[in-house]
């Protein structure tokens, strides 16, 4: 899937629709850049219930600790053990090996509140 296809929170995280009402989920290029090196990921566990907009873990950078929020409600499937590992992942491949988490969406339909790719780039581009 192309990150066209992906939907954007204010908050710089993206959120990938998978079939079975599942999705994946991280923070975007645009974040990650403005973090710097990334140096530790704490991320929710498995079988946690998320809802939209609520702190979901937090990401350390040399800069700073920040916090990152979910995308939409539901329930963590998995997480990146392979990020948590090499956090510089999420610098590297934002967007690919860099995921923080999957989630099984409890509701589906407040993607349709989330930002399309042309809007989150314009989004972004009124921030710089």
């Amino acid at each position: 899937m192309d990150v066209k296809d992906y939907r954007f929170t204010r908050e710089h995280e993206w959120l990938r629709p998978e079939p079975d009402n599942l999705g994946t989920m991280g923070i975007t290029d645009y974040a990650q850049s403005q973090l710097g090196d990334i140096v530790y990921l704490e991320l929710p566990a498995v079988g946690t219930q998320v809802t939209q907009s609520a702190k979901m873990g937090e990401i350390e950078a040399v800069k700073a600790v920040t916090e990152f929020y979910s995308p939409a409600s539901g329930r963590v499937t998995e997480t990146n053990q392979t990020a948590v590992a090499s956090p510089n992942l999420v610098n590297e491949d934002p967007f690919g090996k860099g995921w923080l988490v999957r989630l099984e969406l409890s509701q589906p339909s407040e993607l349709d509140a989330l930002m399309n790719y042309d809007q989150y780039r314009q989004f972004v581009a009124r921030e710089v």
